[in-house]
């Protein structure tokens, strides 16, 4: 089902930045190297001025998803995205990765995101993004319960915000059966417009991508969805560690000025596309 954006608009897309800074090299890669760090450091003092300045020049709103470590560790720099007038969403404390939590621990988690992000941020999110784009069986149920509206972790559509269901039961003969659908809206994601797979360098990578390449990955997902998906929206995972890197920023740049050859596309918070939506 179609948003319902605002008259003369035709499609939106929301510039979603992670800012993990350390967190993901603490949590997700368990890492301590101060090397590793560094470049999380570089994401909150760097990368996330560049974006927000990028922002404010192209008149651009978005949602920030923030581990609550990175709010705590980059306090200036999380009040700066919050004073320019973007959205925070939950994603997680410290970067956990999710899939292999317990429910206990999984809810412990939540709920201490939920009182940090209210008594470092005087706000409640709205929305989860789990840290790593991936969920349990429990999390939507969970999210749910704890009054989120929406969540961007699956991948189960590219343009077209849906109600996700999981999948009750697996059979190889018979087929898969699905539960029903969760009260949460999904904002579905993908890893092809997500920036840190495919440009974030490590020492013997070999996967790096050209960011001409991911440039033009990026125009055509575009031009297919602005012309034959109306109504949909485009939800990218940028990194200000990756994204802003001085060579990756202009890649950026070229995307939006391509973008903004049609003046029907919006640059929405996930929350203002959620309050668009009608079931």
């Amino acid at each position: 089902m179609p948003l319902n954006l605002p008259e003369g608009k035709r499609f939106a897309i929301s510039l979603g930045p992670d800012l993990d800074a350390q967190s993901v090299w603490i949590g997700t890669f368990r890492s301590r190297s101060q090397s590793d760090l560094s470049r999380g450091e570089f994401g909150a003092v760097v990368g996330t001025p560049r974006l927000l300045d990028l922002f404010d020049r192209y008149g651009i709103t978005t949602t920030w998803c923030i581990p609550t470590h990175t709010v705590q560790t980059f306090r200036a720099q999380v009040d700066q995205v919050v004073d320019r007038g973007h959205e925070v969403a939950a994603h997680g404390v410290w970067h956990e990765y999710v899939p292999k939590l317990e429910l206990d621990e999984e809810r412990r988690l939540l709920e201490l995101q939920l009182a940090q992000h209210e008594k470092l941020l005087g706000m409640r999110p709205r929305g989860y993004r789990s840290p790593a784009i991936d969920v349990t069986d429990n999390t939507l149920g969970l999210l749910e319960e704890y009054g989120f509206d929406w969540d961007s972790s699956l991948q189960g559509r590219d343009f077209e915000p849906y109600r996700p269901r999981l999948v009750t039961d697996i059979d190889l003969e018979a087929g898969n059966t699905f539960g029903p659908p969760c009260g949460v809206l999904e904002f579905p994601v993908t890893w092809y417009l997500d920036d840190f797979p495919e440009l974030e360098s490590f020492k013997g990578n070999a996967l790096i991508q050209s960011h001409d390449v991911v440039l033009k990955r990026w125009t055509d997902t575009f031009d297919f969805a602005h012309e034959r998906c109306p109504g949909g929206v485009m939800t990218f995972t940028l990194h200000p560690q990756t994204i802003g890197r001085a060579h990756h920023i202009l890649m950026l740049e070229r995307f939006i000025e391509h973008v903004l050859q049609h003046d029907d596309v919006w640059f929405p918070t996930l929350s203002q596309l959620f309050d668009c939506w009608s079931d």
